[in-house]
């Protein structure tokens, strides 16, 4: 018998990408969507701390769902006309983006907060609070 221990980070690594399934690379994600932010996820005792990086992308171009425990941070960063002048060089890649992630069971999806400042949507996920044992006290009779 094997034993696997469970790492509820793992569980946000799963992206979920509807171009490649589960295994696709994140070559292949970037090439069918436009680009994929870059994100960064830690854990704390009471929550999970999620950060993608969003520079030059308005608040109003960004959604954040949550949907049969997946998590998904989608918008889309737009570039601006030039009305005279040409451009000589073009490397940051602009379009549509969308990063989904499972959702570990000890997840409240009724809490999460959003907020974003200096071009980082930061999300604060809550855990549910663990019930705690209580002693029944047996009665002998």
């Amino acid at each position: 018998m094997n034993l696997v221990n469970w790492n509820p980070i793992r569980e946000f690594d799963a992206l979920i990408n509807p171009f490649g399934g589960r295994g696709a690379s994140r070559a292949q994600a970037v090439e069918a969507t436009g680009w994929l932010p870059p994100v960064d996820i830690a854990e704390v005792a009471d929550a999970y701390h999620i950060e993608v990086e969003l520079p030059a992308v308005a608040s109003d171009d960004i959604a954040v769902t949550v949907k049969d425990s997946v998590l998904t941070v989608s918008g889309e960063r737009r570039r601006e006309d030039l009305a005279d002048g040409r451009r000589h060089r073009v490397e940051r890649r602009f379009g549509k983006f969308s990063r989904s992630f499972r959702l570990p069971e000890d997840v409240d999806e009724e809490a999460i907060d959003a907020s974003a400042k200096d071009g980082v949507l930061r999300l604060k996920v809550r855990k549910r609070e663990q019930a705690t044992p209580r002693a029944i006290p047996v009665q002998v009779h």
